[in-house]
């Protein structure tokens, strides 16, 4: 099977989703994703569960099926190994490579350093581990290892999106749907903090291992390595724990003291997106199961291709908007940082 080497002239914005499995990529790729980020089993991505990721077969299954319908596939090797892990790192480079993927994501610099010199020819993309949120940072990146694209954390505005456009030849990618982390990404702590585990490292946030579900006559509730994270009413929806998503007692009141489950929808402010010359529309989820992954990206594929249609007068249809509310964490959806109407 032959791969589309048009797809790159054939769309503006790529709209780049999610697949933790094989069946997820399959998914994602017949409801109109241009490009499918992946990962590979162990910890060398940050969503290291069971069950997920790819092993050496499967992906090339994936590129294979991907490429045959003009869609292509990146992979993330986004943690910071540390030495007992590094030789995990390389090896998962050299495979990325071996089967032709159309790029790597990543955040350590040590890893790009290997990439660039021992496969000049892969595509290189820096993570939204790197947070990298200015244009200087970025052109460093491009500099050194040759990145050619970036990925910009959830932390910048639209003005600060644009700005950073204009200053730097790097394709920008940023992040159009699904949930949201308190922290800077690539900086956090919470989970190491009670697992020992951390996800800039270990690549997962909550291990599988430390988490427990509780039926008790208070109510159901959840557990990381023994901290009460929260606990649900009857017929509450229960997400996967977090620490930074809990519910705590704090001052005699029980909230979420640091971020309430929600998630980012940035339908709202796309045609602004694209106009400022955003090269990528990211979906959050390779946890996600291919149901979701498939319903999602049929959704933004309709919006994406709305927009880019109608140009900067596109507004996101209530029956869009509403349906992704419906998927979305804590039912309910934010534009986060790219709403600061003062700038």
């Amino acid at each position: 099977m032959t791969r589309d080497t048009t797809l790159a002239q054939r769309t503006p914005v790529e709209l780049v989703c999610p697949a933790g499995t094989l069946p997820a990529l399959r998914a994602a790729v017949d409801h109109g994703a241009d490009a499918v980020y992946i990962g590979f089993r162990g910890e060398t991505n940050a969503r290291n569960f069971p069950g997920l990721n790819f092993a050496y077969e499967d992906a090339r299954s994936g590129l294979t099926y991907a490429h045959a319908r003009g869609a292509r596939v990146f992979v993330a090797l986004n943690v910071y190994p540390g030495p007992s892990n590094w030789q995990a790192g390389i090896d998962a480079i050299d495979q990325a490579a071996d089967i032709g993927v159309d790029a790597l994501i990543l955040a350590d610099p040590g890893l790009m350093a290997y990439a660039a010199q021992h496969h000049p020819e892969l595509r290189l993309h820096l993570s939204v581990q790197g947070s990298a949120t200015n244009w200087r940072a970025i052109e460093f990146y491009r500099r050194e290892f040759g990145i050619q694209r970036a990925v910009l954390p959830r932390v910048l505005s639209c003005t600060q999106v644009q700005r950073l456009i204009a200053r730097t030849s790097v394709e920008i990618e940023v992040f159009g749907f699904g949930s949201l982390c308190v922290m800077v990404e690539g900086r956090c702590a919470l989970s190491s903090f009670v697992t020992g585990h951390s996800p800039n490292m270990q690549g997962v946030c909550s291990p599988a291992h430390a988490v427990r579900w509780e039926e008790t006559p208070q109510g159901r509730q959840s557990r990381l390595n023994g901290v009460l994270i929260d606990r649900y009413a009857p017929g509450e929806a229960a997400g996967y724990p977090t620490l930074c998503k809990g519910r705590f007692h704090v001052n005699d009141s029980v909230f979420h003291a640091l971020e309430e489950p929600t998630s980012l929808n940035a339908l709202d402010v796309l045609p602004r997106l694209v106009a400022s010359g955003v090269r990528a529309i990211k979906v959050e989820g390779r946890q996600r199961s291919p149901a979701y992954v498939a319903h999602v990206t049929g959704l933004l594929r309709r919006a994406l291709d709305g927009c880019l249609a109608t140009g900067e007068d596109w507004v996101a249809p209530r029956n869009i908007t509403a349906a992704l509310d419906h998927l979305a964490e804590g039912r309910t959806h934010t534009l986060g940082a790219y709403h600061r109407p003062w700038q």
